[in-house]
């Protein structure tokens, strides 16, 4: 396991740094990653994985990520060098059918309001659009939300 500063840009009095990510297992399987860190957030801007990555695996390598950027940024030059927003760049949010349930809520909440409830979902959890998609489907597999689509 590897994380490595790759860049940084400087704009005003803010910066953006990008950080490579490289985890060898012993059977011979790698991923590359690379994150960028700024305005107070870590996104990660592309994955590449050898076999193939599933979703419960790339949500599982996001969180390390982002605890790995902060553990680097913690180490770096200064406090607060990569946006100063401690270890956690989006809020803790419960897994499981807690989580499930907390989703729901959320997006019910929206529909009622008028809103978007992926957006408020989104929101919420801290996550992608992608991610909170696949905890809203959860949801809906959970029974939590109505079908999708109406079946004929």
């Amino acid at each position: 396991m590897s994380v490595r500063f790759a860049w940084e840009v400087r704009e005003n009095e803010g910066a953006t740094r990008w950080f490579e990510f490289r985890l060898a297992f012993a059977d011979g399987a790698r991923v590359d990653a690379l994150a960028v860190v700024g305005g107070g957030c870590v996104c990660v801007e592309e994955v590449r994985a050898q076999p193939a990555l599933s979703l419960d695996d790339l949500a599982v390598l996001a969180d390390w990520i982002e605890e790995s950027v902060a553990e680097a940024c913690d180490a770096g030059p200064g406090p607060g060098a990569c946006g100063g927003q401690g270890r956690r760049a989006r809020p803790a949010w419960p897994r499981g059918a807690e989580g499930r349930r907390l989703v729901a809520q959320e997006y019910r909440a929206a529909q009622q309001d008028g809103a978007d409830p992926v957006l408020a979902v989104m929101g919420a959890t801290g996550h992608s659009r992608r991610t909170s998609l696949r905890l809203i489907g959860q949801a809906r597999e959970a029974g939590l939300l109505s079908p999708r689509r109406a079946r004929r």
